[in-house]
């Protein structure tokens, strides 16, 4: 059982020295692992990675344990100390130091290897390496043709044969893009009747380098079409306007989805936090235009004064998956989240997803981003992942070589290096499984036309695909 037991330290004392920059791991390291241990392991206080809470294991009765404390237990009330901010990232760091504890004593989640075959709940397949000598690859797209589509941080688009072999020519004449932090060249995606039309749709983060030699960077959306091993007929779908370009180097977002001619995609965060709460502005949005760019009619900030008409969602961190369910049309997106709290989203007309007012995360050096979790006009997450996976890449499987798959979402990891499968039932996330693990950092997920289930990794940097066991 429990004891929620922190030293008894004067209040006085840890006010001098916790301040709003102070690290969780200070926090802890300080006042809590004397009692508790370096490790969270336990001593004169009980463990805190057991999964065992004496007064409650919910996060709200945790961080209730933490505010107000169990003086006759000899832990002292907290909430004249830490702000609500720190207690909530003690919860979220509680939270990650349990759940890893969790995982190590736990089945490991399948590593496949080529040749051989890896079992899942549902289904069985073998992992075939598709091609390698890629550099960064980013993104991945099918072509009617056979071929694949495949972009590369650094701007190159290449080309795969059907039977896996690259070609070592890019193709020539795509938009330069600035590569700074994050950036790069990102999405591709052909046309749904690219067949009939020919048109191939890039994002990219586009900019340039001001008097001081820094990269002003945002993403664009441009089409063309490919001729002759040349990207030719370029039209811009979206640029912003140039007072939003910044220098920082994070979350560019990017994926796009076609529905119905329409075209969702993302534009990311690019760090600027409260902005993304902001409709006159172009981060930390999903977007819907017509195909070729034209705002439409009833998107939701269509009325609203200064409004980027194309808006179809907000408060938006950094989506990095996008998908649609083919049976109904419903969009769904991963979002990483920051340390902590990467989401799993329905995104819906004219909605506030409430970054960074709400989170189920910590700032990635241990302090605080927000005391709250839930707020009235901001949506919740179907899931959430912490320790954070840094999802990456999103795909609605519509195959049929893997039948009981069938519907199931495919979220990749960078940082978790896995792929979990996520089956929506009722409008909730009735299955989450980890169906491999450890064969690089997963940037794309897609569900190839031939029924098989591809994936780009990053270090290695390769395709691979599975296929059924049978």
């Amino acid at each position: 059982m429990r004891i929620l037991l922190i030293a008894l330290l004067g209040t006085i004392t840890a006010s001098a020295q916790i301040t709003p920059k102070t690290k969780i791991e200070e926090i802890y390291a300080t006042y809590c692992a004397a009692c508790h241990g370096a490790k969270f392991e336990g001593g004169q206080g009980g463990s805190l990675v057991d999964g065992i809470w004496k007064h409650g294991g919910s996060d709200e009765e945790i961080a209730r344990t933490i505010t107000k404390g169990k003086p006759e237990l000899g832990m002292v009330p907290w909430e004249n100390v830490l702000s609500a901010n720190q207690i909530r990232t003690m919860v979220v760091f509680l939270r990650e130091n349990e759940k890893r504890e969790k995982a190590r004593g736990a089945t490991p989640p399948p590593k496949p290897e080529p040749g051989k075959v890896t079992a899942t709940t549902h289904e069985s397949y073998r992992i075939e390496i598709v091609t390698e000598g890629l550099k960064a690859p980013w993104s991945l797209a099918f072509l009617p043709d056979g071929k694949m589509l495949v972009t590369e941080k650094a701007g190159p688009v290449r080309i795969v044969a059907r039977d896996g072999t690259l070609d070592p020519v890019p193709l020539a004449g795509t938009p330069a893009v600035q590569t700074v932090g994050q950036g790069g060249m990102l999405e591709v995606a052909p046309h749904p009747d690219y067949a009939k039309n020919g048109w191939v749709y890039l994002s990219f983060s586009d900019g340039w380098k001001g008097e001081d030699n820094k990269a002003r960077a945002l993403t664009s959306l441009v089409r063309g079409r490919i001729k002759d091993h040349q990207w030719t007929d370029q039209e811009t779908i979206y640029k912003a306007d140039a007072k939003y370009y910044t220098s920082a180097g994070v979350h560019f977002g990017s994926r796009i989805v076609f529905d119905q001619g329409y075209i969702y995609f993302v534009v990311g965060e690019r760090g600027g936090r409260m902005e993304v709460q902001d409709v006159t502005r172009p981060n930390g949005k999903i977007f819907r235009l017509h195909e070729d760019g034209r705002i439409p009619a009833d998107n939701p900030f269509v009325e609203t004064p200064n409004a980027e008409k194309g808006i179809w969602s907000y408060g938006h961190r950094n989506p990095q998956g996008l998908a649609m369910d083919p049976r109904d049309h419903s969009l769904y997106e991963t979002e990483h989240g920051p340390r902590g709290g990467d989401e799993f989203n329905l995104i819906l007309k004219g909605r506030n997803y409430g970054w960074p007012v709400i989170t189920y995360g910590m700032d990635y050096n241990g302090t605080a981003i927000s005391a709250i979790t839930a707020k009235e006009g901001m949506e919740q997450p179907l899931t959430y992942w912490l320790p954070s996976i840094a999802t990456c890449g999103l795909a609605c499987y519509d195959g049929t070589k893997f039948p009981k798959w069938r519907y199931d979402f495919f979220a990749g990891g960078l940082a978790g290096q896995q792929v979990v499968r996520l089956r929506m039932a009722e409008g909730k996330v009735a299955e989450q499984e980890i169906i491999l693990k450890d064969i690089g950092r997963i940037r794309d997920v897609r569900c190839g036309p031939d029924g098989y289930l591809y994936l780009i990794t990053n270090a290695p940097d390769r395709i691979v695909r599975l296929i059924p066991a049978n």
